[in-house]
C-alpha cells in the first residue's frame, strides 16, 4: 500500500472529473478516512499531504487524536451519540452527521465556539442509513436558530454502494438541489456552501455532480494496515 501513489491517482481522477464541468480541482477537499488503519498508515497519509482526516468511531478517533493532535484537521463522519459529544467537541474540527436537535443542543452546550457541521441527509431512503429525510431539512435548519454554536457549512449524504451510475447521479443531484435551496436563503448560521458526498467507489461521479468534500478510505489508505 503506497498512499502517495494512491493520492496521485485520486488527484488525477479529480482533475479529470472537474474538467467535465469546468471546476477547479482546488475546490475539492479530500478527507482521508483512516478508521480501519493503524497509526503508522495514518502517519503515511499525513506525510503524503492529506491534512483532513475522517473517523467514525469515538475510540478510533481518540486514539489517533491523542497521537497526532492538531497535525490534522479532524472530521467526525459517523453517527454521534449525544452523550459522547463532550469527549470530542474540543478536539474535532468538523462534524458531518448532524441529524437531530438533541445532538445540536449538546454540541451547542459543550463547545465554546461555533462548530462547523454538515447536516446528514438520507437521500437514498435506505433503512440502514442515518440522516434526515430530504423533506425535513428546511424545518431542521430553521429549528437550529437558537443554537449559536452550530454553523451549518453544508449537507452530507451517503449513497448506496451500487454500480447504477444514473441512480447515484439522481441521489447526488437531489442533495445539490437541497443545498442550493438552503444556501440561497443566506441564513447567517447556515451558509451551507459545501457538499460532503462521494466515497472510494463513487467520488468521481459525486464531483461531476458538485461535491466539495469527498471521503476516501480504501482507495487512499487501504482497508487495513
Amino acid at each position: 500500500m503506497d498512499v502517495a501513489a494512491n493520492l496521485d491517482t485520486i488527484s488525477s481522477n479529480i482533475k479529470q472529473s472537474c474538467s467535465k464541468n469546468n471546476r477547479n480541482p482546488e475546490e475539492i477537499t479530500i478527507i482521508g478516512v483512516t478508521k480501519y488503519v493503524t497509526i503508522e498508515r495514518t502517519e503515511e497519509t499525513i506525510q503524503a499531504g492529506i491534512s483532513n482526516l475522517g473517523e467514525n468511531r469515538l475510540e478510533g478517533f481518540l486514539e489517533k487524536y491523542n497521537y497526532f493532535g492538531k497535525r490534522a484537521k479532524w472530521h467526525f463522519i459517523g453517527t454521534l451519540q449525544s452523550r459522547k459529544v463532550k469527549e470530542i467537541v474540543d478536539k474535532v474540527d468538523v462534524i458531518h452527521s448532524l441529524d437531530r436537535l438533541s445532538l445540536a443542543k449538546e454540541i451547542d452546550k459543550r463547545t465554546e465556539q461555533p462548530m462547523e457541521c454538515f447536516i446528514q441527509v438520507n437521500v437514498s431512503g435506505e433503512a440502514s442509513k442515518h440522516g434526515l429525510h430530504p423533506d425535513d431539512v428546511q424545518r431542521f435548519v430553521e429549528d437550529l436558530a437558537p443554537y449559536s454554536n452550530i454553523r451549518v457549512v453544508g449537507l452530507m449524504t451517503m449513497a448506496p454502494h451500487i454500480d447504477d451510475e444514473q441512480r447515484l447521479r439522481r441521489i447526488f443531484r437531489e442533495l445539490v438541489t437541497l443545498r442550493d435551496s438552503i444556501r440561497d436563503q443566506k441564513i447567517t448560521y447556515a451558509p451551507c456552501n459545501y457538499l460532503s458526498m462521494g466515497m472510494s467507489n463513487d467520488y468521481q461521479v459525486a464531483i461531476e455532480e458538485g461535491a466539495t468534500h469527498i471521503r476516501i478510505g480504501s482507495k487512499l489508505v487501504g482497508s487495513k494496515g
